[in-house]
């Protein structure tokens, strides 16, 4: 083996650092393991469960949030057109005390049809009024049921001056 001959100085270090792609430090970790115990010396990977899955309860919790978002994104009358998932992932850890990174959820939504692509933005009407040369007034006007918990809509009248 490679650690023999090293041990045997038949072979330099920087060539088997090389082979194994493997920092220096790394490698006399190994040669340690390998002097402790010859006879039983392996570094096979160890871990037979995966470190990475999720629970089904998280899973549960995770869809259940997304359906109440799937909820407020239906209502005709409501501004939110797309989902949260930062606000998802955020109630996942008040709620539920889960800690689920925010590629998971948004794979999860994929999953499960909950994923809706960005549609591409519109252009959006002005109107700009000038009385002389030089003055510039932009005048923008929504009108929008700003909560989803809100009876009622609000208007927003927005003048920029130039």
């Amino acid at each position: 083996s490679l650690l023999e001959k090293y041990e045997a100085k038949e072979i330099e270090l920087s060539y088997i650092l090389n082979i194994l792609g493997i920092p220096r430090r790394r490698f006399f970790k190994i040669l340690k393991s390998y002097r402790e115990d010859k006879n039983n010396f392996s570094i096979d990977y160890k871990r037979n469960n995966s470190n990475n899955k999720i629970g089904k309860e998280v899973e549960d919790n995770i869809l259940t949030e997304l359906k109440t978002e799937k909820d407020l994104i239906k209502a005709e009358d409501n501004p939110i057109r797309s989902y949260n998932y930062s606000y998802i992932k955020d109630r996942l850890e008040e709620k539920y005390k889960n800690k689920v990174s925010l590629p998971t959820i948004i794979d999860r939504a994929k999953k499960g049809r909950f994923y809706i692509n960005k549609p591409k933005s519109k252009a959006h009407d002005r109107e700009v009024v000038t009385n002389y040369v030089g003055e510039l007034i932009q005048h923008d006007s929504s009108h929008y049921k700003w909560s989803p918990y809100a009876d009622k809509k609000w208007y927003l009248i927005l003048f920029v001056l130039g």
